[in-house]
C-alpha cells in the first residue's frame, strides 16, 4: 500500500497514531479550570498532571521498552501491546473518581506513549530505504505537530460542550481506532529480532549517540523555554489582546507543520547543515524576541520563526540518531526521553528565571543560551567532518 510519492501509507497511519497519543499529552492544558473544580485541587496541581505525563515518558517509556525487548517482542506486537496499555490508561483517566487515579493514569499513558514513539519510528524505518528514513520520521512526527493545532482545540471544545470525561473518552476512542488500524494494516516485522535488548544496549554505549541525544534535548529545551511562557509575555509585555492568542497559537502550529514538511524533505541528505542552520536561526529568533518583546511585529515574527525552526528540527534529529545507530525501539525511545527531558528542563529553567525576578523575557534568554549550547554540541561533529 503506497501513499504520496511512493511513501508507504502505513507511515501515515503511524502519524495518525502519534497524533492520538500526543493529543492526550496536550489536552490537560485546555481544561485546567474544569479539572481543578472536578477534583477540588488548585490549578497548579492540575499542571502537575502535565509533568507526570512527561515523567512517564522520560522514565517509564524506556523501562517498558526494555521489558518488551527482554521478552523479544517483534515491533508490531510490541506496538499493539503498548497501544493497549495506552487505551487502558485513557479509560482510567476518563473514569477517574479523584486526583490520585488521574495522576496514575497520566503516568501510564505517558510511559506507553513514549515507548509507542520508539516502536512507531522503528517500524517506519523498516518500511523505507535508509535514504528515506528522515522523511518517514517527519510524517510519523507530523502527528506530534498537528496535536496542538487540531487535537487540543477539539478536546477543549468537547470538554466545554460535554464535560471533561467526554474529552478523555474521545481520545481513548481515537486510540482504540488507531490500535485496530495498526492491527489490520501494519505488516509484521520482516526481520526477527535477535538478542534485541543486548544489541540496543550496545548501541546505547556509543558516545556519538549521546551527543546526538544532547543536541536534540537542547533544541527542544530552547524552544519550549520560550513557548511555555509566550502567552503571558505577549499579553503583558507586547500588549496583545488575550482574544488574539488562539489565532497566534494556531499560526505557530501552522509554522510547525510547514517547518516539519520542509525539514523532512531534506533531513536525510543534509542532516548536520539543517541542524546548524536551524539552531542558528532559533538562537537569533529567541534573542530578537527578548530584545524587542514590546514591538508586536518583531515579537510575533520571531515567535513564528521559532515555530518554523524549533520543534520541526525533529526529522533531522531523528535522521542523525538513525545514522549513528540502528533505529531500534529502545534507541528511539531513549531519544524521546532525552527530548522530553529537554522540554521539561527548558520550561522549568524559564520559570526559575521569572521567579528570580528577571521578568517575562527571562525564558527567552534561557532558550537563547540552550540554543547556543546546542550549536556548541555540534562543533566536534563539524570539526571531524571538515577534517575528513
Amino acid at each position: 500500500m503506497q501513499g504520496h510519492e511512493g511513501m508507504p501509507s502505513v507511515v501515515y497511519l503511524l502519524g495518525l497514531t502519534i497524533f492520538a497519543l500526543t493529543t492526550s499529552e496536550f489536552m490537560v492544558a485546555g481544561m485546567m479550570p474544569a479539572l481543578s473544580a472536578a477534583f477540588t485541587v488548585s490549578v497548579a496541581e492540575i499542571g502537575y498532571l502535565i509533568s507526570l505525563y512527561a515523567l512517564g515518558m522520560a522514565i517509564g517509556g524506556p523501562l517498558v521498552m526494555a521489558l518488551l525487548l527482554r521478552l523479544n517482542a517483534p515491533n508490531k506486537p510490541a506496538l499493539l501491546v503498548l497501544l493497549g496499555l495506552y487505551v487502558i490508561g485513557g479509560v482510567l483517566a476518563a473514569l477517574a473518581p479523584g486526583y490520585g487515579v488521574m495522576a496514575i493514569a497520566r503516568i501510564v499513558t505517558g510511559a506507553a506513549s513514549s515507548a509507542c514513539f520508539g516502536v512507531a519510528l522503528a517500524i517506519a524505518a523498516d518500511l523505507v530505504t535508509p535514504q528515506e528514513r528522515g522523511r518517514a520520521a517527519s510524517i510519523v512526527l507530523g502527528g506530534l505537530m498537528l496535536a496542538p493545532v487540531f487535537g487540543l482545540p477539539v478536546t477543549t471544545a468537547i470538554e466545554q460542550g460535554f464535560g471533561w470525561r467526554s474529552s478523555f473518552w474521545s481520545v481513548a476512542a481515537l486510540a482504540m481506532l488507531a490500535t485496530a488500524l495498526v492491527a489490520v494494516f501494519v505488516p509484521g516485522s520482516q526481520n526477527h529480532i535477535k538478542n534485541g535488548l543486548d544489541a540496543e544496549f550496545d548501541a546505547l554505549r556509543k558516545g556519538r549517540l549521546w551527543a546526538a541525544y544532547t543536541t536534540s534535548g537542547l533544541i527542544i529545551g530552547a524552544t519550549f523555554a520560550a513557548f511555555s511562557y509566550a502567552v503571558p509575555l505577549f499579553i503583558d509585555m507586547t500588549k496583545l489582546s488575550p482574544a488574539t492568542m488562539p489565532t497566534l497559537l494556531a499560526a505557530y502550529g501552522g509554522a510547525n507543520v510547514i517547518g516539519n514538511l520542509v525539514v523532512g524533505r531534506f533531513a536525510d541528505r543534509h542532516t548536520i547543515p539543517i541542524l546548524l542552520a536551524g539552531l542558528t536561526a532559533l538562537a537569533l529568533a529567541l534573542m530578537t524576541f527578548a530584545v524587542f518583546a514590546a514591538n508586536s511585529y518583531l515579537a510575533v515574527s520571531a515567535f513564528l520563526v521559532i515555530g518554523i525552526v524549533g520543534v520541526p528540527m525533529n526529522p533531522a534529529m531523528v535522521a542523525r540518531v538513525m545514522r549513528i545507530a540502528h533505529p531500534g525501539p529502545l534507541v528511539n525511545t531513549v531519544h524521546t526521553s532525552a527530548i522530553t527531558a529537554g522540554l521539561a528542563f527548558g520550561a522549568w529553567a524559564g520559570g526559575v528565571g521569572i521567579d528570580a525576578g528577571y521578568g517575562l523575557t527571562a525564558p527567552l534568554w534561557v532558550g537563547f543560551a540552550l540554543a547556543v549550547f546546542g550549536l556548541l554540541s555540534l562543533a566536534p561533529r563539524r570539526i571531524r567532518s571538515m577534517s575528513a
